[in-house]
């Protein structure tokens, strides 16, 4: 319930084998396709985030009254009703009599005054006889909210007196130790994952939008510039990153803001957006002796190019059922569906293999160099183009900014058409590059543009010029930065 273990847990291949030999898996979830729920002999439906009708609890202790804001879909239900009917089931009815969640929020604030008498910071005694009407009109408030502070408590402390026997502060004195696991021969770099700016957690959500997919598209890995000569990886290409406990594949980042001797790979891609890319398979399985958090900051990896027979990628106006590759990324688009491949066996017929992927209706645009392994082909139908293929024998090809522009057009003139077949963009189609500002659908190309004009000297200037980086300013950065080398 409330999580996707096979790609968040480390050695992550070892809890899906676990998965695979339980005789019965029940999982909890609003969405019907993650890694977790293809394990799932019950599936139980439920609900979204504005869904919900709760309490929440931010990090400065202020518990808010979340309201419901969308209508609740077929036949899911609240956290709350499942694991009741599941424990009526099971023969607990009169433990889980709740009818509604003001019920359980009695209970829980009742609970967190039993036996406390100041002896622990959490307290919710003053709201253990809350009212319907008073739950529903309920303003954010900051916990402990005990009957001797009904009204919250904005700062804890004040008083100087702590929630230990002797009423100080307690200081717990903690020894450094190294990583259980230490970089070699064999794994001589050290993994550390994390998030990036566009995506949630695994994917679920963000995965769903186009504009959020823009920005970066594939799972990376960054390393820096002399690792990656000394290992012989190409900035662009496929890496494959190797530890004691899984192996996946990556787009390769060579940067020198990555520390030497360091690698970083996002943790968000997962089975249903692309191909050997759960980070946490290759994270090592050791917990922290105290916390029992485990150790994604550091696990002893190797990193090298992945030479497949050919690199291609597919932008579909309806979503694909592809045959099997080695690599594969699904990505949403504004009106199609991305996908990036590379196959280690190679394609002797390249409009064949089109046809097969896209279906054979519909009018063919073909351009094939047999002696530089390059095929491209666009399918057209009622002159709206449904579907391009690109295929090279090396990973650098056209950019997908412009080809994706082709999909909000009625009508693909005789002009696209020939830009199509050239694999590059013509006059009317400008290539913004890659996306760097994702409210306002700004790109690379088109920021580098505004600088080398002399139009913009600051990201003041390209915000007032472009809008890019005034919404929620997460791109400035990146702006900056652009700025800074052109």
């Amino acid at each position: 319930m409330a999580t996707n273990p096979v790609v968040t847990m480390p050695n992550a291949e070892k809890v899906k084998a676990a998965l695979a030999n339980c005789e019965v898996v029940v999982v909890s979830d609003c969405d019907a396709k993650t890694d977790t729920t293809e394990f799932a002999t019950v599936l139980l439906p439920a609900h979204t985030w504005g869904e919900k009708d709760g309490t929440v609890t931010n990090s400065e202790r202020r518990i808010s009254h979340q309201r419901r804001f969308l209508p609740i879909a077929g036949e899911a239900r609240p956290d709350w009703w499942i694991i009741s009917q599941v424990a009526k089931r099971m023969g607990f009815a009169d433990a889980f009599a709740y009818e509604n969640p003001v019920e359980i929020f009695r209970e829980h604030a009742a609970l967190s005054s039993f036996e406390n008498d100041g002896s622990r910071d959490f307290d919710l005694g003053a709201m253990a006889a809350i009212s319907a009407e008073q739950y529903d009109d309920l303003k954010p408030i900051q916990w402990p909210v005990s009957t001797s502070k009904p009204a919250g408590t904005a700062r804890l402390f004040e008083d100087k007196q702590f929630f230990t026997t002797t009423k100080k502060a307690q200081f717990i004195a903690v020894e450094a130790t190294p990583p259980v696991n230490s970089p070699d021969k064999d794994y001589p770099l050290i993994l550390n994952t994390g998030r990036i700016r566009d995506q949630w957690h695994t994917m679920t959500r963000s995965a769903r939008s186009a504009r959020l997919n823009g920005h970066i598209p594939e799972p990376f890995v960054e390393i820096h510039p002399d690792d990656a000569s000394r290992w012989s990886i190409t900035d662009g290409a496929l890496a494959q990153i190797d530890s004691q406990w899984g192996r996946m594949i990556a787009r390769v980042q060579v940067t020198e803001s990555q520390q030497q001797g360091n690698v970083f790979v996002p943790m968000h891609w997962n089975a249903q957006y692309a191909s050997l890319s759960r980070v946490d398979a290759l994270v090592n399985p050791v917990v922290d002796p105290l916390s029992g958090q485990p150790e994604f900051k550091h696990t002893p990896v190797k990193v090298s190019q992945y030479k497949p027979a050919w690199h291609g990628f597919i932008l579909s106006r309806e979503p694909l059922v592809l045959e099997p590759q080695q690599y594969w990324i699904r990505i949403k688009g504004e009106q199609f569906w991305r996908y990036e491949l590379a196959g280690e066996q190679a394609i002797d017929d390249g409009i064949a293999w089109a046809k097969a992927q896209l279906g054979a209706e519909g009018d063919w645009l073909e351009f094939s160099d047999s002696a530089l392994h390059r095929f491209r082909a666009a399918k057209v139908i009622d002159d709206r183009l449904q579907s391009v293929v690109f295929i090279a024998a090396e990973y650098d090809m056209p950019a997908r900014s412009w080809l994706s522009q082709l999909f909000v057009e009625e009508n693909i003139t005789d002009e696209m058409r020939l830009s199509l077949l050239a694999g590059k963009p013509g006059a009317g189609l400008p290539d913004v590059g890659p996306l760097v500002c994702a409210c306002f659908g700004v790109g690379e190309n088109t920021i580098k543009d505004a600088v080398s004009c002399g139009d913009a000297k600051t990201a003041d200037d390209i915000g007032q010029l472009l809008k890019a980086g005034t919404n929620c300013g997460s791109c400035l950065p990146e702006i900056k930065k652009l700025i800074a080398n052109s």
